[in-house]
């Protein structure tokens, strides 16, 4: 990328929540910003997801987290339950204190409120373009160290010229497919089931006799673990459990047979059992991964970010985060090296690549904890009693007090 290069667009194939950041990042290093989104407008969608100040502290210098804040929640902490017994295991405060700590704000939101800041502050950028109803087809010529990338509308294939092609497509990216073809995406053998319930609901009234409603809670038992926690400030509980079992047959979501998962909670509670069953109508997730080892970017001017190149289990609450880091790291590293697009691409692709692996081992960690059973139940009990909530909160400082360079 010579330095010229900005007069030359920032190509993003996805307007969620990689795509958008990436974009408001990009157009934050001066660099003119095209997004192709495949959708025929920008909706939102999806369930809830957790904000934790290393993303949250990125959507504050882009100046999304003042649109975000009113509609988001900062949970009071996070509590580990013993699914079986209900009795809490573990308290991790969060609050003000984790804005205290980590000098940013620890926030559960609804995925569709934080898409929607983020489109909201694209829009009103003259540098960034938001084309609906692209597809990203994966064909991709380059010339004299100009891309010319072919996005699908409804009615024609049209080639658009850039100084960097960034796939934010997803789990499912096309680019990834079709440009990074040794690179795949496979079922992690996890279902996650999805709803949401208002909190004035019979559903919302039985999630409020279980635990505290200001709080993330984990409920653990060998056989799943469910998350719970307020979204759209604190209206709106997200609900999410996650169990072993077969993906559907396209790999994607579908609607929940509830009584497979009701059959895992076996040991829960009549009280927590009914929060289930009072939810209504509930989705499964196949949760798919994208083993992150391979490459991410190529020295022509393409990389991948967010899901596109590391889709992750959330067992670690930080998929979002690490789209959101990808997005701001990778514009300041182009932006730092105008005249070696290559070199600045593989030094941001090495840099994140150990962070993201960092992160996918505390997810593990997480899940393994989170479904012992027998003696290891036993064992993580004990430890989780002997440990502090200042000890448990210092054991994420290297996440969450993660800064973007200056």
């Amino acid at each position: 990328m010579t330095s010229d290069a900005r007069s030359r667009p920032v190509v993003i194939a996805g307007g969620g929540i990689a795509g958008l950041t990436a974009a408001l990042a990009f157009a934050r290093q001066g660099f003119p910003v095209r997004v192709f989104e495949q959708a025929r407008q920008l909706e939102p969608f999806g369930a809830g997801l957790q904000l934790s100040p290393n993303a949250t502290h990125i959507l504050d210098r882009l100046g999304v987290l003042v649109l975000l804040r009113p509609k988001a929640v900062q949970p009071d902490a996070v509590l580990l339950r013993d699914a079986a017994t209900l009795k809490v295991l573990a308290r991790i405060p969060l609050g003000e204190m984790a804005e205290r700590r980590w000098k940013a704000p620890y926030l559960s939101v609804h995925r569709g409120d934080l898409h929607v800041a983020l489109a909201e502050k694209a829009a009103q950028n003259p540098a960034i373009e938001i084309v609906t109803g692209a597809r990203a087809t994966g064909e991709v010529a380059s010339r004299n160290g100009i891309l010319a990338a072919t996005f699908a509308h409804e009615d024609c294939h049209e080639a658009e010229d850039a100084g960097l092609l960034v796939g934010a497509d997803g789990v499912w990216s096309d680019l990834r497919t079709t440009l990074f073809p040794e690179r795949h995406r496979r079922f992690s053998g996890s279902l996650a089931w999805r709803a949401t319930v208002a909190a004035d609901s019979p559903a919302g009234q039985a999630f409020c006799a279980v635990t505290s409603p200001d709080c993330v809670t984990t409920f653990l038992d060998p056989k799943f673990h469910l998350v719970a926690y307020p979204v759209r400030g604190g209206t709106t509980f997200n609900l999410v459990a996650f169990t072993r079992g077969p993906a559907a047959a396209d790999g994607r979501s579908s609607v929940a047979e509830i009584a497979v998962l009701t059959h895992a909670m076996h040991r829960a509670p009549p009280v927590l059992a009914d929060v289930v069953k009072q939810a209504g109508a509930w989705t499964t997730w196949p949760l798919n991964i994208v083993d992150p080892n391979g490459p991410w970017t190529r020295a022509d001017g393409i990389v991948l970010i967010g899901d596109a190149a590391h889709a992750m289990t959330p067992f670690a609450a930080q998929g979002a985060a690490m789209a959101i880091e990808d997005a701001a790291t990778l514009a300041q590293s182009v932006a730092m090296r105008p005249n070696d697009l290559a070199g600045g691409l593989t030094a941001w692709e090495h840099e994140r690549k150990a962070r993201v692996a960092k992160v996918a081992r505390r997810g593990a960690l997480n899940k393994l904890a989170w479904n012992a059973g027998g003696p290891l139940a036993l064992g993580r009990n004990l430890l989780l009693r002997l440990r502090s909530g200042d000890s448990l909160v210092a054991d994420l400082d290297w996440l969450y007090g993660w800064r973007l360079p200056d």
